[in-house]
């Protein structure tokens, strides 16, 4: 499985950048947010998810390990594949995305091409799920040595690092009221990550 690649910019079509890597070029699908701060010549490297099936193999590539989890993520969701995770993906910056999720703000992912209203649904009600789920795990897990371990579980869960987690859920921690719930801490914890 190809994790990442880096090299120079070969050639840029309309939805993916070639990669020379070692005198090997890499297609790589891209968003166009990507492909507009890419120049031919030019140094660059990506977080790659390698498609694998027996008819067809791609690479798409994402400029943070944050972007290529969400991405992750989206493809866990029911009529939700590569190319569709791609747009949503490389549409707004990830934490904007993530909290539109979590706030249920379907007007923000029906505005990316490609995205209907009913997908948009099962876009928010999927992975509001899967949030909540992790944050009941790691009530029961309990990951050692943060303040607020659900609100860890879910950003981790959203792709962020255990270290972004933290900071983001320690910051939100120290605004937070006895009656937030978890989501509400969670929108919190996502607020300071866009701040950054």
């Amino acid at each position: 499985m190809i994790a990442s690649v880096e090299g120079i910019v070969g050639a840029i079509a309309a939805d993916s950048l070639v990669v020379e890597v070692a005198g090997i070029g890499y297609r790589v699908y891209v968003s166009p947010a990507v492909i507009t701060t890419a120049a031919p010549g030019s140094k660059l490297k990506l977080h790659t998810y390698h498609l694998v099936r027996d008819d067809q193999q791609a690479l798409y590539g994402f400029r943070s390990p944050e972007e290529l989890g969400f991405f992750n993520l989206l493809l866990s969701v029911t009529g939700v594949g590569p190319k569709v995770a791609l747009a949503i993906t490389g549409s707004r910056p990830v934490a904007d995305l993530q909290l539109a999720i979590i706030e249920g703000d379907q007007a923000m992912l029906t505005a990316i091409p490609g995205i209907g209203k009913r997908l948009a649904e099962r876009v928010i009600f999927e992975l509001k799920e899967k949030v909540a789920a992790a944050g009941i795990s790691a009530s029961v897990g309990a990951l050692a040595g943060t303040g607020d371990n659900e609100v860890v579980a879910a950003l981790q869960a959203l792709g962020y690092s255990f270290g972004e987690a933290r900071d983001a859920s320690r910051a939100a921690l120290a605004g937070a009221t006895g009656a937030d719930t978890l989501e509400d801490r969670v929108k919190a914890a996502l607020r300071t990550l866009l701040r950054d």
